[in-house]
């Protein structure tokens, strides 16, 4: 099976209210999580977060679009154009 490395990139604008659904659903793929970065921003009321993950597409893709589906987060994803064997 073909794996892909991708960098998934998120800002929640309304961190209170989503980061408890937002940190929910990333454990749900914690199998492919390879590292993460949050970074707070209070003075804007915003979280920034870098995913690292090497998975299938359909993995990131799934990661991505519950990510994306959440009201008030913003997501983008680069994946590598390399596949890996798994």
């Amino acid at each position: 099976m073909k794996k892909k490395f991708a960098v998934i990139g998120a800002i929640l604008e309304r961190p209170r209210e989503t980061q408890h659904i937002f940190n929910d659903n990333v454990a749900e793929y914690k199998g492919i999580i390879k590292g993460r970065m949050g970074i707070p921003y209070d003075e804007a009321g915003v979280s920034v977060v870098s995913i690292i993950v090497f998975g299938t597409m359909d993995e990131i893709n799934g990661l991505t679009g519950k990510l994306g589906n959440i009201k008030g987060v913003s997501v983008k994803t680069s994946i590598s154009k390399k596949d890996f064997d798994s």
